[in-house]
């Protein structure tokens, strides 16, 4: 069989809809959603051809600012099955990954699917994580991940994961994944999402509700008993520029001023550097929480708040607590994201005045003195 890979155009529509119905019983993408991942989605949809007839296809999807991609889906034609077109398509897929900068590929397989598990074990995926109730039928999902790049074995996730409940907590958020982290009996849900958010927040920003500021993070994980490591690379009350009602800034700068006095009371460490040493911090035992532009993640300028999980030779690797489901994200989409050192220098930048900020924690016994 003489077989053409190509990507995918709007004239498919028909055939791969043909192609989905006949490989799949539950969810099946749409023709919504096959026009959005042809013609507008950060997406590669890749087809299989022999001479006018779609054998099948690998849809893989990218997570923009990172260093993952996320194989979606692999349909193969009735006719093309046993011919070896499921590891060419792998192979289309993993290419594919590459080609964007992604290190790591990942998938979700239904466990009464015993060909596709095979064909992704032979080929060098392993498996991580069970999602219960993936599927359409209810059905859980087996999650197997693949590094198409060298890299190093055993690659520790110890850091559980927590999603922020509004559009305005992703700090608290990535507080308590620190924190559960540190602490595994620890119990978190959005009763302390929403404390931590009352007491750490700057109170205004452009609209809607304030984030938090670094200084209203550290406190809050020093009250809760943690020793803290608070980075800022500027002084004075944070996000201003963002505001343009006088009243309301002078209000931040209020807020700003009892942080600061509240932390001269604490032990809380305070640090004013250009430079943000993650590796060292996790080697000591913390758990960085840090400040981000979100439009490498998102195209949206704002300040977002994430937490480091782990950091190598290559990637540094993130919980990103806001999960973007417009674009077919799951929580599993947002753990543990490799972002190049190059790609998160920039990432970790914010605004004009470059501020760079980080708050990290440490149990109170283990906290390295400076």
């Amino acid at each position: 069989m003489n077989l053409v890979f190509r990507k995918a155009t709007h004239d498919d529509l028909k055939s791969l809809l043909e192609l989905e119905n006949q490989c799949f019983t539950h969810d099946r993408l749409t023709p919504r959603s096959f026009q959005w991942m042809i013609g507008r989605a950060h997406a590669s949809l890749i087809v299989a051809q022999a001479e006018s007839q779609l054998m099948g296809y690998c849809l893989v999807l990218f997570h923009r600012g990172t260093s993952l991609a996320r194989l979606y889906s692999i349909a193969i034609a009735t006719q093309s099955r046993g011919l070896g077109l499921g590891k060419q398509l792998l192979d289309q897929a993993e290419e594919c990954a590459r080609a964007n900068d992604c290190a790591y590929l990942r998938l979700e397989v239904r466990p009464d699917n015993p060909v596709a598990i095979s064909l992704y074990e032979r080929n060098g995926y392993r498996r991580f994580a069970v999602v219960n109730d993936y599927y359409e039928d209810h059905l859980h999902a087996l999650r197997l991940e693949k590094r198409v790049v060298q890299h190093r074995e055993n690659r520790e996730l110890q850091v559980p994961y927590y999603q922020q409940t509004t559009e305005f907590t992703c700090g608290p958020a990535c507080l308590l994944m620190a924190m559960k982290a540190l602490q595994p009996n620890r119990l978190i849900g959005r009763r302390d999402e929403l404390q931590i958010w009352r007491e750490a927040t700057t109170v205004f920003m452009t609209s809607g509700h304030g984030g938090c500021s670094p200084q209203g993070l550290a406190l809050a994980a020093w009250r809760r008993g943690f020793r803290v490591r608070l980075q800022v690379s500027i002084a004075g009350p944070l996000f201003l520029d963002g505001v343009r009602d006088e009243h309301k800034k002078e209000v931040m700068r209020l807020v700003h001023e009892a942080f600061c006095s509240e932390l001269a009371q604490s032990d809380v460490e305070q640090v004013s550097s250009n430079q943000l040493d993650l590796a060292q911090a996790l080697k000591e035992g913390g758990q960085p929480l840090v400040l981000i532009s979100s439009y490498r993640l998102t195209r949206s300028k704002a300040p977002h708040w994430v937490i480091v999980t782990d950091y190598d030779e290559d990637f540094v690797y993130l919980h990103d607590p806001d999960i973007d489901h417009s674009q077919h994200r799951q929580a599993l989409d947002c753990q543990h994201l490799p972002v190049s050192h190059k790609a998160f220098d920039k990432m970790c930048v914010f605004g004009g005045n470059k501020l760079r900020a980080s708050v990290t924690i440490y149990p109170r016994q283990s906290m390295p003195k400076v």
